[in-house]
């Protein structure tokens, strides 16, 4: 199952800069899926921001989580990386800090398919789903920002020792978005935690991964 965290996809949009939630309420949100679907514990899978909340709900709900896979993340919130974590690429910044006219919908798709365009690294890049998807949020631009206005409570990055469900850590070697040293400090500072490189990814699942991450959630 996969749903949409707020202000992405169809779930409820947000005042755009405004959010009245923190990243613990996505947290929670994610802690309340199991019982509405009548299970004990589900295995968590985070891609990029989502991979916070994963991380969060293994932490703080580890009875929920049966197994843990990370996508392209990073164990810190936005603002600067701790020192020993690669930045953001330029060029993603540029395009972050350069926005379209929010109020105009179909340049709000264009930029948002150019900027997935920049994070697909070396891949290929599949426009048409690049397209659907920039065009399935209620709201783009509360979509695209709020998560950086939310407040995102303490630091987590030294206690991951604590996370003792299997763990897989999926990053492409040229996410441009959080590079790989992201990933392998996330694999180094979580117990057993496994590192699968995806050459030449960027910042995604790219389909050659899946078979890797389908094997993991079935062996856990």
């Amino acid at each position: 199952m996969r749903y949409d965290p707020r202000d992405s996809g169809l779930s409820t949009a947000y005042p755009a800069q405004a959010p009245p939630y923190t990243l613990r309420d996505l947290v929670a949100d994610a802690a309340a899926l199991p019982a509405a679907f009548g299970a004990s514990r589900a295995h968590a899978v985070g891609l990029s921001t989502g991979g916070w909340v994963a991380q969060l709900l293994a932490l703080d709900h580890p009875t929920l989580v049966a197994s843990l896979t990370l996508v392209a993340t990073r164990p810190t919130a936005p603002g600067p990386a701790d020192p020993d974590l690669p930045e953001h690429a330029e060029r993603v910044m540029a395009r972050v800090m350069n926005g379209p006219d929010w109020s105009d919908r179909g340049a709000v798709v264009e930029h948002l398919v150019g900027f997935e365009r920049i994070m697909a690294g070396e891949s290929a890049f599949d426009e048409v789903a690049a397209r659907r998807r920039a065009e399935r949020h209620r709201d783009p631009h509360a979509a695209s920002v709020n998560l950086a206005f939310i407040d995102h409570g303490e630091r987590w990055r030294e206690r991951l020792g604590e996370i003792r469900v299997p763990t897989l850590v999926v990053h492409g070697s040229a996410d441009p978005f959080f590079p790989l040293g992201n990933g392998e400090a996330l694999a180094r500072e979580i117990p057993s935690a496994s590192l699968l490189t995806v050459e030449g990814a960027g910042h995604e699942l790219p389909r050659r991964a899946w078979e890797a991450i389908s094997a993991h959630l079935k062996n856990d």
